[in-house]
């Protein structure tokens, strides 16, 4: 599953350069899917979904550092263990519910956004 950040953050960044898949940013930061990846111009996602990995995407939080559920692979591929929830000194880096996926999965998604 993915990690998310808790309303428990503090803001302190530690974890967004930990992020192999610049997957972490920082509250009211637009993110995009080619940051820190090899994705560029219009690319399929593995759910099928067209996207411009150049485009800006809205902020999935205003007021504190958040991970984006489709960039975050749970350091698959690079790492024994999520880096930021290593780095966090309180901790408010925790598994999502709410994205439940397989290692297979993750693991496919590293490939995805770092082999194209």
């Amino acid at each position: 599953m993915a990690i998310k950040i808790t309303d428990e953050c503090i803001n302190c960044g530690a974890c967004e350069p930990e992020c192999p898949n610049t997957a972490i940013y920082e509250g009211a930061d637009d993110w995009r899917y080619k940051d820190g990846t090899k994705l560029h111009g219009r690319i399929v996602l593995p759910s099928g979904e067209e996207v411009d990995a150049e485009t800006a995407q809205t902020p999935l939080s205003d007021d504190i550092y958040y991970i984006v559920p489709g960039k975050c692979t749970e350091c698959k591929g690079f790492h024994d263990e999520p880096q930021c929830a290593a780095v966090c000194p309180v901790d408010c880096c925790v598994p999502d519910e709410d994205h439940v996926e397989s290692d297979e999965t993750l693991l496919n998604r590293q490939a995805f956004l770092h082999n194209e």
